[in-house]
């Protein structure tokens, strides 16, 4: 059974760069390999999320261009998202911004060479495959997930499993206690409704995103997280469940 909190999986393609129009031609995601996490995501399992937020939808909330899944880090915007045989093939235009120019550097010396996206499985569009060629005695098919962003980062690892395995003792309890501290920041923000609506809904990611990663933390041993409930989630979100918690 597949969590339906923010996760990250990697993708290591970049197709082309277009230096003087600032524009990158990338996979952010390979269709029909089981990766490390025991997925295979199928051709359509993106199809949804393109329709109602990639570059061409009427909504608002686009689907971001991102470096290592910081949502205060936009480095630019999709021009087009779409499947094709192979995988999830963006072309991303880098900002002018000093973190879009870092970026646009980054992937001209070759520093950036690998994308990562983040997404929420749905349960009902992920299925046990068993399969005796496989080490794990089968896979998750994955036909369709929500789609939060596509990321450039230096080295594609599922950066929320890796915390586990390298913070041990009071490194990961300070670990712990930065994240909880900087979610009860954001939380008061999104409470006091200032700003646009895009800078409320950048808010809202990575609330989500700290909170996956206190999740994954936390569940390594039986350390106690009080400021945050781990509510699964579900939209829409019930912030009052999460803010219950909390100590102003």
């Amino acid at each position: 059974m597949r969590n339906n909190l923010y996760n990250i999986k990697a993708s290591a393609e970049i197709r082309d760069m277009d230096s003087v129009g600032r524009k990158v031609a990338v996979y952010l995601a390979k269709f029909d390999n089981i990766d490390s996490d025991n997925d295979m995501i199928t051709k359509g399992a993106f199809t949804k999320s393109i329709q109602e937020r990639g570059p061409q939808s009427a909504g608002n909330r686009k689907i971001a261009f991102l470096r290592h899944h910081n949502w205060e880090m936009q480095i630019g915007k999709f021009l087009e998202l779409n499947e094709d045989e192979n995988g999830l093939f963006a072309v991303g235009e880098l900002g002018t911004s000093t973190q879009g120019e870092d970026a646009f550097r980054d992937y001209e010396d070759g520093i950036i060479r690998e994308h990562s996206i983040g997404f929420q499985y749905i349960a009902d569009k992920t299925k046990w495959i068993p399969d005796s060629s496989v080490e794990a005695g089968g896979y998750f098919s994955v036909n369709e997930v929500k789609l939060y962003e596509g990321s450039a980062v230096t080295f594609g690892a599922n950066e929320m499993t890796n915390v586990v395995g390298v913070i041990k003792g009071e490194q990961k309890h300070a670990r712990i206690e930065r994240i909880t501290n900087e979610l009860n920041i954001c939380l008061k923000a999104l409470v006091n409704g200032k700003g646009t609506d895009e800078r409320l809904h950048e808010m809202e990611m990575k609330i989500k995103y700290l909170n996956s990663e206190l999740i994954t933390l936390a569940s390594a041993d039986p350390i106690m997280i009080q400021s945050v409930k781990s509510e699964p989630f579900n939209e829409p979100f019930n912030w009052s469940n999460v803010i219950n918690n909390l100590n102003f």
